[in-house]
């Protein structure tokens, strides 16, 4: 199924019921004065989280959300049947995003979180109230109130532990196949992967963290070149990046070029994702000599002056990639023992350790 990230919908609350206008009519009780009712709020509508759902495919094919009115007020000041509530089921990790100003109502992260976006109106008022010492049969009502009306954009972003970047055709698919369940699509050209990917990593039997292969990222996709700004906001939810890196690529660019490139992505989209924990892991070891891999992979260190951890691997053959797998686990453990800090937090430190080959000295 094809992987829909955003949506916009319009919803309508239901409009609070009129306020009746009646007077009290019993034998033997001639002047019974006003009893009409207030009208019944109206339904309010609500988005509530759910687990099962992974896409936002359904917004396509109904956009417009309208919760019931509330019933208007009775005789004998019976107050109106309030509107019943309006449910609309989204994906856990939705934003939600008021289109007219642009501000973020809220962040469903969690199963069964509700997050109210539009209120239903109150009730008019019934003639009761309008009862006075001068004023001993009032024929006065109010109308029930309109409910909120909002247009809605719905983004739904990916929630891992562990985001892949880099380049097309860096290995990312091929790395996520090879740690995880996860079957994306891999071939010899670029842009195989159009939509992000989840994999479940499990290093033991209750010990895993779930990665995502981000499409990849080429110069200007934070103003929508290639595949977009649209996957740059999937990496807004992990606590870790892993910057895949082709080590031989074949037409002779620049590694350490690409990785600045991304970098300036990052900063164009949002800068406060450089500060994120992001650790480099050179690619396609395998076709190249062990130790020619372990120079060139040295010298782009060294050129970038990266102090964060990084590893050499071939995700084809899996060589390093449990290493990789074993260090994001610890990282991910150490955060939550630590409280859990938001992701985005500058204060994150990079995990101790290096793999096989991650000394800055060298060649």
């Amino acid at each position: 199924m094809k992987f829909v990230d955003e949506a916009e919908i319009h919803v309508q609350a239901g409009a609070g019921g009129n306020g009746c206008a009646s007077f009290r009519r019993e034998k033997f009780i001639p002047f019974g004065g006003p009893d009409g009712g207030d009208g019944g709020k109206g339904g309010s509508v609500y988005l509530v989280a759910d687990e099962n759902l992974n896409t936002l495919i359904d917004f396509r094919h109904q956009r417009s959300f309208k919760a019931r009115r509330g019933q208007n007020g009775m005789s004998r000041q019976m107050t109106g049947a309030a509107g019943e509530d309006l449910e609309i089921r989204v994906p856990v990790g939705t934003t939600v995003v008021n289109v007219d100003t642009e501000e973020t109502i809220g962040d469903l992260t969690r199963h069964g979180q509700r997050l109210l976006v539009a209120k239903g109106g109150d009730g008019g008022h019934g003639n009761i109230h309008f009862k006075s010492s001068t004023n001993r049969a009032p024929r006065r009502f109010t109308p029930g109130w309109p409910g909120e009306a909002r247009t809605l954009r719905l983004e739904l972003k990916l929630l891992a532990d562990v985001g892949l970047l880099g380049f097309p055709n860096a290995g990312k698919s091929t790395f996520i196949r090879q740690v995880s369940a996860a079957r994306p699509k891999v071939a010899d050209y670029p842009f195989t992967t159009l939509h992000p990917n989840l994999g479940v990593v499990r290093i033991e039997h209750d010990r895993s963290f779930v990665v995502a292969d981000i499409p990849g990222i080429i110069e200007g996709a934070a103003e929508g070149a290639g595949l977009g700004v649209q996957f740059l906001k999937h990496v807004m939810r992990t606590r870790l990046l892993l910057h895949l890196v082709d080590l031989a690529p074949l037409d002779d660019t620049d590694p350490a070029a690409q990785v600045r490139a991304i970098e300036r992505e990052l900063r164009a989209f949002r800068p406060e994702l450089l500060e994120r924990p992001r650790w480099l892991v050179f690619n396609k070891a395998d076709l190249l000599e062990p130790a020619e891999a372990a120079r060139r992979a040295k010298a782009i260190v060294r050129r970038l002056r990266w102090k964060a951890p990084w590893f050499l691997v071939s995700a084809a053959t899996g060589e390093g990639t449990a290493a990789v797998c074993q260090q994001a686990m610890s990282f991910l453990e150490a955060e939550r023992r630590s409280g859990d800090r938001h992701a985005s937090d500058p204060a994150r430190s990079p995990a101790p350790g290096r793999a096989t080959g991650a000394d800055d000295d060298g060649d």
